[in-house]
C-alpha cells in the first residue's frame, strides 16, 4: 500500500473563511479564475476553456457508453471471471456456488465415514481434520461421524476441506506435517484395490454423492480381503440422532451440534 500524506488539520487551508484560497490552490489557479474583467484569464480564455471542457465531457460520455455496452454484451463471461478470481472467493465459497449448495441450516444429516489405506484406518478425530468446512465436517473430536448442514453438499466438499482427493482410483492424503502422498490402485497388484461402498453397495465414484442421515460410507485402498472386516467395523459405529432445534432463529454461526 502506497504511503499517502493526509492534509494537516492545522493547515491554513482548513481554517474558516479560507475555502476560496484552498480551492484555488488545489486546482492551481488564483482566486479570480473564471471571472472576466478581473485579473486572471480573459473572457476569450474562459470561452476556450469552456469549449474544451464540453468536448472532454462528450468524449468521456462516448467512452463510458462503449464500456457499459461491452459489459452488458459480455456480462456472463465477465461475471464468471470475477467468480473464478481467488481474491474474491474462498475455495469453500467457490465450491458452494459450483454445486449450488443451499443456505447454511437448510439440511442436517449425520453419517459414518471410514477410510482405510493399506489396512490402516485414518483418524479424522485430530484437530487438523475437525470443523474444516461449515457445510460438512467432522466435529467434537469424533473420528468418523460426518455432519452435513445444507442441501446439495457433496462428499467432494468434505474431502477438499481436509486437503484430500479421491478420484481415478487414487487417494491423495495430506499428513499432519502438511506433506502429501498419493496411493493408487494397481490392476497388477491384488493388494492395491480401491473399494467404495455406501451402505454396503459398491460405487465407482462417490465425490458427488450427498450423504443422507444414517449413511455408512467405506473407502478402502488395499487388499480387498480386508473389506468385510472393515465393513463390520463401520456397521458397529454409532451414528447420533440429529438434535431438534429449539430455536429455529438461532444464529448460523454456531455449527456445533
Amino acid at each position: 500500500m502506497s504511503d499517502k500524506v493526509l492534509p494537516n488539520d492545522d493547515s491554513d487551508f482548513n481554517l474558516p473563511g479560507r475555502s476560496e484560497e484552498s480551492d484555488s490552490a488545489y486546482f492551481g489557479h488564483d482566486e479570480y479564475v473564471g471571472r472576466p474583467g478581473l485579473s486572471g484569464d480573459t473572457h476569450e480564455d474562459t470561452k476556450s476553456k469552456g469549449k474544451a471542457l464540453a468536448i472532454s465531457a462528450i468524449v468521456f460520455a462516448v467512452i463510458s457508453a462503449g464500456f457499459f455496452s461491452y459489459y452488458f454484451l459480455n456480462q456472463s463471461d465477465i461475471d464468471s471471471q470475477i467468480l473464478d478470481n481467488a481474491g474474491f472467493k474462498t475455495l469453500e465459497e467457490k465450491m458452494a456456488l459450483h454445486y449450488g449448495v443451499g443456505k447454511f441450516g437448510s439440511a442436517h444429516a449425520h453419517a459414518a465415514v471410514t477410510v482405510f489405506v493399506d489396512g490402516n484406518q485414518l483418524d479424522f478425530g485430530v484437530p487438523q481434520f475437525q470443523l474444516q468446512s461449515r457445510y460438512i465436517h467432522f466435529e467434537s473430536d469424533n473420528p468418523y461421524q460426518v455432519h452435513k448442514h445444507a442441501t446439495n453438499v457433496p462428499l467432494h466438499m468434505l474431502f477438499a476441506s481436509l486437503g484430500m482427493e479421491i478420484k481415478d482410483g487414487c487417494i491423495n492424503l495430506r499428513f499432519l506435517d502438511d506433506t502429501s502422498e498419493k496411493f493408487c490402485a494397481d490392476e497388477d497388484d491384488e493388494d492395491k484395490s480401491l473399494t467404495l461402498l455406501i451402505n454396503g453397495k459398491p460405487y465407482s465414484s462417490i465425490l458427488r454423492y450427498e450423504i443422507k442421515h444414517n449413511d455408512r460410507i467405506l473407502i478402502s485402498l488395499g487388499n480387498p480381503e480386508s473389506v468385510p472386516e472393515q465393513q463390520r467395523l463401520l456397521e458397529s459405529l454409532e451414528i447420533h440422532d440429529v438434535p431438534k432445534r429449539n430455536n429455529p432463529a438461532a444464529s448460523d454461526r454456531d455449527i456445533r451440534v
